[in-house]
């Protein structure tokens, strides 16, 4: 469990593109609903996940890193299938993959609908992003 204060800070249905210095936990969805569910952040506030996680300190990029960004990734996707699955779109996950860098551009669906939700925490802010195909 991840002992951490978050909070929402806004919904947009644009995020930032480019990331520096972070890592992003992605998900696919397919099914009756296709898509992607990812979660970005830098690699700061995902060294302090991975340390409440694991209960370690953690000051550099590892597999812990992104074993735990993986992990949360998969536990959201998770909560959407179980969203979704309740409306009747059923839909399988695929495993998560992990994307760090100290720059790189994550591409958006073409035809999706996106919904952005950034949220904060005491160490900075973090993006958890939604694509479905229309």
């Amino acid at each position: 469990m991840v002992m951490m204060e978050v909070s929402p800070s806004e919904i947009q249905d644009q995020e930032p593109r480019l990331h520096s210095n972070s890592i992003s936990g992605v998900i696919g969805l397919a099914g009756k609903v296709k898509g992607v569910l990812a979660i970005h952040m830098p690699e700061s506030i995902a060294f302090k996940i991975t340390g409440s996680f694991l209960g370690i300190d953690v000051d550099s990029m590892n597999e812990d890193v992104e074993d735990a960004i993986g992990e949360i990734a998969n536990m959201l996707g998770g909560n959407l299938k179980t969203i979704l699955s309740d409306s009747g779109k059923d839909i399988d996950l695929s495993l998560p993959t992990t994307i760090s860098g100290k720059e790189y551009d994550f591409q958006s669906l073409k035809n999706a609908e996106r919904e952005v939700i950034i949220f904060d925490t005491d160490g900075g802010g973090f993006i958890i992003e939604i694509q479905l195909e229309a």
